[in-house]
């Protein structure tokens, strides 16, 4: 059994996004200049840009017609017929990837919140024409996260950008693997395992970071943030009334699920970007560069606390539509 400073530690490493649309505070490094922080600038609906008309996805490929099946010989009834010879089925080809415009955006939050953590990203998004879809994970197991983002996957229509912050980075990294509509990875301040890896694991890299003293677990295996340390160790970019409703709304995560590892690592066969938070106070900042190292990811440091997307909503949004227009290209 896990230390419980370990424990709590790794939990921290968890995603933790805010939810509802919030503005940035403070300007990322080499990023574009932070927006006001009054919420209802970050509201989707609210914005004063018109939104980019998004590009038209390619039209699904003609099957190819099915050859009739060509009409028996009759056998003949006085001499039993040899055995014949079984052609060879050839394997079904793997499917290939999609290629268009990278249209379509899946967001993955991670522990503690759920869905709405990414409302800024996705307004930010929206604007600039991309289909979003966020997802709401459980957050019982890794192998339900994983599930819930697949689910969302099947239902994009064209090629896809993957993002996950935090926790929802090792759901991306399980989930993104061998998925043909998946052109990249974007990981936010995010865990990023490699194979037979866990979060723990990763955490163990560097010394606990502050946040992981808030972490408790509760009878029935589920962790929780201590609300009066949500605001210092995971969003001190982020006006305390705002921070008062995350930590309000939080949503546990199963403990066991900072244990289990990935059998799939998406990052090995997909192209990724990284965004590393600098000022992270949950994940170590030191960690979150090793792994984007590993990955070979195009990293973008942000001046930011943990909850990035919640801070920064702007500056995220703008990595993945780089992100995104680079696969365009690549197509």
């Amino acid at each position: 059994m896990l230390p419980k400073r370990l424990l709590c530690a790794a939990a921290l490493s968890l995603c933790f996004a805010g939810a509802g649309a919030f503005a940035q505070t403070a300007a990322p490094a080499a990023e574009p200049a932070a927006e006001p922080a009054a919420v209802p600038a970050e509201m989707p609906g609210m914005e004063s840009s018109a939104p980019e008309a998004p590009a038209p996805l390619p039209a699904a490929p003609a099957m190819p017609a099915t050859p009739a099946a060509a009409t028996p010989a009759p056998a003949t009834p006085a001499t039993p017929a040899a055995p014949k010879a079984t052609a060879s089925r050839p394997p079904a080809p793997a499917a290939a990837p999609m290629t268009g415009p990278v249209r379509n955006v899946v967001l993955v939050h991670g522990a503690f919140v759920d869905g709405s953590s990414w409302n800024g990203v996705v307004a930010k998004l929206q604007q600039k024409g991309y289909h979003v879809s966020s997802v709401q994970n459980p957050l019982t197991s890794l192998a339900d996260d994983v599930a819930a983002t697949r689910r969302v996957l099947a239902r994009q229509d064209g090629p896809t950008i993957l993002v996950g912050h935090s926790w929802g980075g090792v759901v991306i990294t399980e989930a993104g693997a061998n998925a043909a509509n998946v052109a990249g990875l974007v990981y936010v301040a995010a865990i990023a395992p490699d194979l037979h890896e866990s979060t723990v694991d990763l955490m163990k890299r560097a010394a606990p970071m502050p946040a992981g003293d808030g972490i408790t677990a509760d009878s029935t295996g589920f962790l929780w943030l201590d609300r009066t340390r949500y605001h210092a160790d995971l969003a001190a970019d982020v006006p305390e009334n705002l921070t008062r409703v995350l930590s309000a709304a939080q949503q546990p995560i199963s403990a066991k699920a900072f244990s289990e590892t990935v059998s799939q690592v998406a990052w090995r066969e997909k192209p990724s970007w990284y965004i590393v938070t600098t000022r992270d106070r949950a994940v170590s900042p030191e960690v979150e560069q090793f792994m984007a190292n590993r990955m070979g990811a195009k990293i973008v440091p942000i001046s930011s606390s943990h909850l990035v997307p919640v801070s920064h909503a702007g500056a995220v949004a703008d990595v993945i539509d780089r992100a995104a227009r680079e696969l365009s290209r690549q197509q």
